[in-house]
């Protein structure tokens, strides 16, 4: 199986996290939960509205790395979607 990875550093979604470090703690990802209980087409659904919503609130709230957490969802989405 590829996974498509981050031109930049190599890395994939599952490897980093945006904004601190609270999911990364956990024992299991919450994307990995919702790929293994959602239907491809749900999580893909999941993904892409992710990918809108902090596309959209990018540059508006202070404090935030918006940009980068639509990244970080689109990423995982190109590797969704490659499989």
């Amino acid at each position: 199986m590829t996974q498509l990875k981050d031109g930049l550093n190599g890395t994939r979604a599952d490897d980093m996290q945006v904004s601190g470090n609270h999911y990364k703690e956990m024992p299991v990802q919450p994307w990995a939960v919702m790929e293994a209980v959602l239907t491809r087409e749900e999580f893909v659904g999941f993904l892409k509205g992710n990918v809108i919503k902090y596309s959209m609130r990018a540059g508006r709230k202070e404090g935030s790395d918006d940009a980068g957490k639509a990244k970080h969802y689109l990423m995982k989405l190109n590797e969704i979607q490659a499989k």
